[in-house]
């Protein structure tokens, strides 16, 4: 049988195209339904002059604008993302652009009637107790409710949020599209790759091809730092102007807001991870020496003694053998022939899926007929190409409450654990199947639980089963995965939380980003890297350029960690878990974090909690430094 080519996704279950009428239908009725949704407000608003009828029934009312919102969330998220998706693989092309646009301008409306919705609501809080015994169908609507109402102490008057919206169109969004389309489309003019491709090879066995692409990268983010530093200077300087008037003292506030976290939560967090930081070092530590002494990097000082005893930048991925060899250390007798192995063969996108579909039925019948169904129904677009977004994401579609994933898939070993991580999370909508669109919206603290499970299954079956000459570097796949998720996303929190002080007292520039960058890596990395690091990372991730994911950051800690708890306690209970996750996944659109935890037993304010997620992790470091050594 024939390898399949690695795939491009079908959309045709979706729309098949912007031309058609089914996707000309789908937008006039998501215009009609915020017309219906604003003669609802309006009949509301009339009660405030008098002029409303005598009859006016709030159970009823705020029954019908519940029902309105979940029309409108399902046409938004579904044009939204159908929009976005075809705009992420041809960046280049003005149609898509414009389209993306077109729905963006839609969206403003909706923000709009949702500022008058919430008004409506602060205005009939005290009928809300009976609304509840009245209409006990919409118990589950409560928190949603209440959040609402408590959103409007954060919001400016409606004639500004609604020239605030109107301009961030042409201002944050509009910035971060272009820091998007140049690293989209930026090549090195020697070798022809795209930036993306020179990104790439940080996973690749080469130690020379690593540290020539590396400088490489950096060259082509130079070259373009103004433009990428005027676009995040000025987003941000957008974020600290709006955030003074919708009253956030500080610009985690409002990220903690929308996470549905607490600031005590957060502090338990940092704080665990803070206190970890001497492990990862030496986990860094051990492995720059390790590739020193078996000749497997290019960098003339990283592993030796002093302020360059860590990695250099560019080995943080490094696999710990060269590609068809064992591990220096293995043993002879139990190693596989290199090709049989899983860590450093070239996996083809079929291997790829017929394990991720093998590995997820392990945990979950149900989670991995799932993946199968998201291989075999065109789900995925994995092929790199030139105006494609790097990285990898979800998307998710109430229509038909189906999925689309995006990575760029080179054949590494990485690359399946970057598909079983996206599979995770559009299994996780895959359990809100039946609820109302409203609550397909989850906090990015816990849209990340998912996804690290799914990862956690497929690395946990292979350190449990891989051969000696494996051990050393899946190992180091599961710790360079949790040390980006805990270490370096712990520098990307104090560079974002240094950018907006410095931002509300001034303007930055590329070498002000350059030096909050230094210093946040210095403060989380610390000797665990060389003299050899990455200043530039501020302009890579394209988190920062978010005009609504202000710390898209931590949100990864607290999906790694939680997701360890949860992997925990599966190996304790066995099976009987399994419908305990789903039940977990599906109430994640409906409760704050602590609540939602606390549902799962877990006391997610104290630094005890993360302790114990982290403890999975030393005791791999600890078997790690042993075999390096």
């Amino acid at each position: 049988m024939s390898e399949t080519k690695i795939p491009r996704w079908n959309l045709d279950s979706i729309f098949p195209s912007i031309k058609t009428d089914e996707y000309k239908k789908a937008l006039a009725d998501y215009s009609a339904s915020m017309d219906d949704f604003e003669k609802l407000l309006t009949e509301a608003a009339a009660c405030k002059d008098g002029s409303a009828p005598a009859n006016f029934d709030f159970g009823k009312w705020l029954a019908a604008c519940l029902e309105q919102r979940n029309k409108i969330a399902a046409s938004s998220q579904t044009l939204g993302a159908y929009a976005y998706i075809i705009y992420s693989v041809d960046t280049t092309n003005t149609e898509y652009l414009n389209n993306l646009s077109k729905i963006e301008e839609m969206g403003l409306r909706v923000d709009q009637l949702e500022l008058k919705f919430k008004a409506a609501l602060v205005s009939h809080k005290e009928e809300l107790p009976d609304f509840y015994k009245a209409h006990p169908e919409y118990e589950e609507y409560k928190f949603l409710i209440q959040e609402a109402i408590d959103e409007t102490s954060h919001q400016m008057s409606a004639e500004e949020e609604n020239l605030a919206g109107e301009l961030q169109r042409t201002g944050g969004d509009a910035w971060a599209r272009l820091q998007e389309q140049i690293i989209s489309t930026a090549k090195d003019a020697e070798t022809g790759k795209t930036f993306n491709e020179l990104r790439n090879a940080a996973w690749c066995d080469d130690p020379q091809l690593r540290k020539e692409s590396h400088l490489k990268e950096v060259a082509l983010l130079k070259q373009n730092e103004v433009a990428i530093a005027a676009a995040l200077n000025n987003l941000k300087g957008e974020t600290v102007a709006l955030n003074k008037r919708r009253n956030w003292n500080e610009g985690i506030d409002r990220a903690l807001a929308s996470s549905r976290m607490s600031r005590a939560t957060l502090d338990a967090l940092i704080g665990a991870i803070e206190e970890s930081l001497p492990m990862w070092r030496r986990y860094f530590i051990a492995k720059a020496k390790y590739l020193r002494a078996h000749n497997l990097t290019a960098s003339e000082t990283a592993g030796t003694s002093g302020k360059d005893e860590g990695l250099a930048f560019y080995d943080l991925f490094a696999p710990m053998a060269a590609k068809g060899q064992e591990a220096p250390n293995s043993s002879a007798s139990s190693a596989p022939a290199a090709s049989d192995s899983l860590l450093s063969k070239k996996w083809s996108f079929d291997e790829a899926r017929d394990y991720i579909v093998e590995r997820y039925n392990s945990f979950s019948p149900d989670m991995g007929a799932f993946a199968k169904q998201a291989f075999d129904s065109g789900w995925i677009d994995a092929e790199v190409r030139e105006g494609k977004v790097g990285g990898a994401y979800d998307e998710d579609f109430p229509k038909g409450h189906q999925s689309r994933i995006l990575s760029n898939f080179s054949g590494e070993f990485g690359d399946l654990i970057t598909l079983a991580h996206e599979l995770g999370h559009a299994y996780h909508f895959s359990c809100l199947k039946g609820k109302p669109a409203v609550f397909f919206r989850y906090p990015m603290t816990l849209a990340e639980t998912a996804s690290t499970f799914a990862e956690t299954i497929v690395k946990k079956d292979i350190i449990s089963k891989c051969s000696d000459a494996d051990l050393l570097q899946i190992l180091d796949i599961d710790l360079q995965d949790a040390s980006q998720v805990l270490v370096d996303i712990l520098s990307r929190f104090y560079f974002e939380r240094s950018v907006f002080e410095k931002r509300s007292q001034g303007e930055l520039s590329a070498s002000d980003f350059c030096d909050l960058m230094r210093d946040a890596q210095e403060k989380s990395y610390g000797c665990g890297l060389s003299s050899e690091r990455h200043e530039y990372m501020w302009a890579v991730k394209s988190h920062y350029y978010s005009t609504d994911l202000d710390f898209y950051n931590f949100p990864y800690a607290f999906g790694q960690l939680f997701a360890a708890g949860l992997y925990s306690r599966y190996k304790k209970e066995g099976p009987a878990f399994v419908k305990i996750y789903a039940d977990l996944l599906s109430h994640t659109g409906s409760m704050s974090c602590e609540d939602l935890c606390k549902q799962a037993g877990f006391d997610i304010t104290t630094r005890d909690f993360w302790r114990d997620g982290i403890h999975m992790y030393a005791a791999e470091v600890e078997k790690f430094v042993k075999l390096a050594e």
